[in-house]
């Protein structure tokens, strides 16, 4: 199959994985500007997204996603490190055109990583979890649903906060590069829209991390 056996086929699926999560990072930090003006309303979207059959089903698609695009990233890494052989190990100039996101991918994707795993124990397994396996009235100091209370939990404390602002940024510079890298590898490379897609990757991507920031800052002040 095309998809594993070509590096263009691997760079797709990369692609495709990635904009798909891009996707669902718009919906969750949408979402979570909500809680700046609704306590209410930002649990009535967490109830709503609970331990209900289409969210789990949902959520294990995004991990599915994740767990893809992460697999074939180290998979070119290890693919362009073989094409290069022993140059690898040479010391050359830095490209001055090559971005230093590009160049870091995948150290920025490890950070990413590392702090998705934070993430999902402040607020999936608090939440999401407790509330599958029925022990949340017992393990947890707030209702699975309560979801502003984990916010103001979680961001009472200024190292969290400085953890999560550090992830914000790698995210950031991941897909200021990964955005139109993505919409490249598709075919949506024209001379004419080439620069117009960094532009579009730079001023999106910084919308929505600056949405994340916000809400993390803001309950800090709190």
């Amino acid at each position: 199959m095309w998809l594993l056996n070509s590096s263009i086929g691997r760079k797709v699926v990369m692609s495709v994985t990635g904009m798909a999560l891009i996707l669902f990072l718009t919906f969750h930090m949408s979402m979570n500007v909500v809680a700046l003006f609704s306590a209410e309303g930002y649990n009535m979207v967490c109830e709503f997204l609970g331990a209900n059959w289409y969210a789990v089903v949902a959520t294990l698609g995004l991990a599915g996603l994740a767990v893809l695009h992460i697999i074939y990233a180290f998979w070119l890494t290890a693919q362009n490190r073989r094409a290069r052989g022993t140059n690898s190990y040479e010391v050359t100039e830095k490209p001055a055109k090559v971005e230093w996101a590009s160049q870091n991918m995948l150290v920025l994707g490890l950070i990413i990583a590392i702090g998705l795993l934070l993430h999902l124990y402040h607020f999936w397994y608090n939440m999401m979890y407790q509330e599958l396996i029925g022990t949340a009235e017992y393990c947890t100091l707030h209702g699975p649903g309560d979801g502003y209370a984990w916010i103001e939990q979680t961001f009472s404390s200024p190292l969290n906060t400085a953890i999560y602002l550090i992830w914000f940024a790698a995210i950031w510079f991941h897909l200021t590069h990964g955005f139109w890298s993505a919409l490249q590898t598709l075919g949506w490379n024209g001379k004419t829209w080439f620069c117009r897609w960094k532009v579009i990757s730079i001023v999106y991507t910084t919308i929505l991390m600056a949405g994340f920031a916000v809400v993390a800052v803001a309950f800090t002040l709190k």
